[in-house]
């Protein structure tokens, strides 16, 4: 094998070929990354700008929404990339700059969550002493040290890893990973065995202790408290614990199948669970905490909703876009379908004429009726709109009523 003494790029060899289906997977995986930046950015702007949600426990939800767009746009753009690429090469200076944001994360990720798990323990096993002992002061600082732990650690990491001579530069992985890096070294690497071992025992023991000891005490607060103290632990630790459960399934399948033989697993479902916990994960927090916790979802409400009908109504246009919004989706909707099923009757037939009957498939399906077959499932959309009073006298009340609008105001004028 020849030695190289420094690598230009790596090689991503997970990707398999799936010919037109890649810009399906591109659109599904775009789709997917604008879904997560939209709504854990419009829960950070919602704790942001509602001021009666700067308390510890938000602050820290707010941390954790930052983490999920910071992982995830650490994983996405260069996923996009890739899965419209023929050659799967990717720069070594991008490979180590996503090791670096993936990997912190992750760490931000269980620190974040083991911070929250105290957060709990206080408010509910010491309610009388939590805007004491957690105050915004006290969450502020517990969140820079979360972030500048998980930021500083890695970097030994890294500095290890990049210092290192590689024999080959290809990866098996659909993203650049530490440890696959570090096999491909030629050099020795005991010390980046050694310090990588470490840092994943420190990575979860510190994390677990805060966790465990938070939720022993918790589970011993509910068993001995009364029916309301255990519905408010419920309530409150019902999302952080699925979060860190899913988080948890995640990242451990990842560690694992870097690590030990993976052939038993079918390749899709192997791909799939490989970025399991930097997709699912940003959008399962917000998705969570936004519907479970209740002043977020009123704050939420008021912002968005109510914000919307306020300028709707201060410009005059609030009843007039309900009802053209509803009667266009009532419209679309039984067009959809209606069009769909003929659409998919029609093309069964035309298959029946060009298979059974191929020597007459010209005469029996010419363009001028195979245009009467398409426009004819449409016309009963239209008789149906007609028929329904609301559509028609919505149509009548906007457009007829803005009609006469302007030439009343014409011959005032």
């Amino acid at each position: 094998m020849t030695v190289n003494s420094s690598v230009s790029y790596f090689i991503l060899t997970a990707y398999i070929h799936v010919g037109s289906l890649r810009y399906l997977c591109f659109l599904v995986a775009a789709l997917l990354y604008v879904a997560i930046v939209f709504i854990n950015t419009s829960l950070i702007v919602v704790i942001c700008v509602n001021r009666s949600l700067h308390e510890p426990m938000y602050m820290f939800l707010c941390s954790l929404f930052v983490n999920e767009l910071y992982g995830s746009t650490g994983l996405f753009p260069l996923l996009l990339v890739q899965i419209l690429s023929d050659v799967h090469s990717v720069p070594a200076s991008l490979c180590f700059l996503q090791i670096y944001c993936i990997y912190t994360y992750g760490n931000v990720e269980v620190c974040n969550l083991a911070v929250m798990s105290y957060d709990r323990y206080v408010a509910i096993c010491h309610p009388l002493q939590y805007s004491t002992r957690m105050t915004p002061q006290r969450a502020a600082l517990l969140i820079l040290g979360v972030w500048l732990y998980s930021l500083l650690k890695f970097l030994i990491t890294l500095s290890l890893n990049v210092r290192l001579t590689h024999c080959g530069n290809a990866i098996n992985s659909l993203y650049c990973q530490n440890y696959l890096v570090v096999k491909l070294a030629c050099s020795d690497a005991r010390v980046n065995n050694v310090y990588g071992l470490f840092a994943v025992f420190v990575s979860i023991i510190i994390p677990l202790i805060p966790i465990m000891f938070s939720y022993t005490r918790i589970l011993q607060v509910c068993f001995s408290g009364c029916k309301q103290t255990r519905q408010k632990a419920v309530t409150t630790c019902t999302p952080h614990i699925v979060s860190l459960l899913n988080f948890s399934f995640g990242s451990c399948f990842e560690i694992f199948q870097s690590r030990f033989s993976r052939s038993s697993l079918p390749v899709m479902l192997r791909l799939l669970l490989s970025l399991y916990f930097l997709i699912i994960q940003p959008l399962l927090n917000p998705v969570m905490y936004g519907m479970q916790m209740s002043r977020i979802r009123r704050a939420y409400q008021d912002l968005i909703c109510c914000r919307t009908l306020r300028i709707l109504h201060r410009s005059k246009l609030k009843c007039e876009c309900v009802l053209v919004l509803s009667s266009v989706t009532i419209f679309c909707l039984y067009t959809y379908g209606h069009v769909e099923f003929c659409n998919l009757a029609v093309m069964s037939y035309d298959r029946y004429v060009a298979i059974c009957h191929p020597l007459q498939y010209s005469t029996r399906m010419t363009l001028t009726r195979a245009a009467v077959c398409i426009s004819l499932p449409l016309l009963n959309p239209v008789m149906y709109g007609m028929q329904l009073s609301r559509i028609r006298q919505t149509y009548r009340h906007v457009f007829w009523y803005k009609v006469w609008a302007r030439h009343r105001d014409g011959t005032e004028a």
